[in-house]
């Protein structure tokens, strides 16, 4: 009966009756009621608040899931592979090496340009001119441009130009200008740039 009584005293309970500065003298189906409808409120709430997190730990675990895993692999691999590294490392020093052991120092210069002179004459060439310019310091390494004007045949200038390649220092071409040496039709005149290279290492320049 007193359930019977607390559902009717509800249907005959008007909410504009209800004094929220007294709730202690609101009817006990009413608080039953409202404790209830506030619990849930307070549980659904807090639940997909909690989830919700939950849910951002989740997602930002299984970010950190894939990049852990990423450089798990990427390690893997390399330590796997780390002999074949060093091997390829000893090699490119040696390489590397080799290649700064073909550019001259300052002493050797003039051996260069006699090298190149020396080229030219064997090759029938008159070497007219052969100037050391100033150097082009660059970011790992110093240019030695040298201008070279020299005389000869076609075939004469053709040799020395291959010839070039097999100095002992690198040593590179450009700029080109041949053009006919007076009325001898035979005998060209070129002007052509030469470029060396020494290397920076402890430089004063740099």
């Amino acid at each position: 009966m007193a359930f019977v009584d607390t559902l009717k005293s509800l249907n005959e309970f008007d909410l504009a009756d209800l004094d929220f500065e007294n709730i202690g003298s609101w009817p006990v189906a009413v608080k039953v009621v409202t404790a209830v409808l506030l619990f849930l409120f307070v549980m659904v709430g807090g639940y997909y608040y909690h989830v919700e997190g939950l849910q951002t730990n989740l997602a930002n675990a299984e970010q950190l899931e894939i990049t852990l895993k990423r450089d798990f692999e990427k390690k893997a691999f390399e330590a796997a592979n780390l002999q074949a590294y060093e091997r390829q490392m000893v090699e490119m020093e040696e390489s590397f090496g080799a290649l700064v052991s073909q550019l001259p120092s300052d002493t050797e210069v003039p051996g260069l340009l006699e090298d190149i002179t020396n080229k030219g004459e064997l090759n029938g060439l008159t070497i007219n001119t052969i100037d050391l310019l100033e150097e082009r310091p660059q970011e790992f390494y110093v240019e030695l441009p040298i201008q070279i004007n020299a005389v000869g045949s076609y075939h004469d200038l053709g040799a020395f130009i291959s010839g070039m390649a097999g100095l002992p220092r690198i040593v590179t071409l450009h700029d080109f200008e041949i053009v006919a040496e007076g009325n001898a039709t035979n005998m060209l005149k070129m002007n052509i740039l030469a470029k060396t290279y020494r290397y920076r290492d402890g430089d004063s320049d740099g």
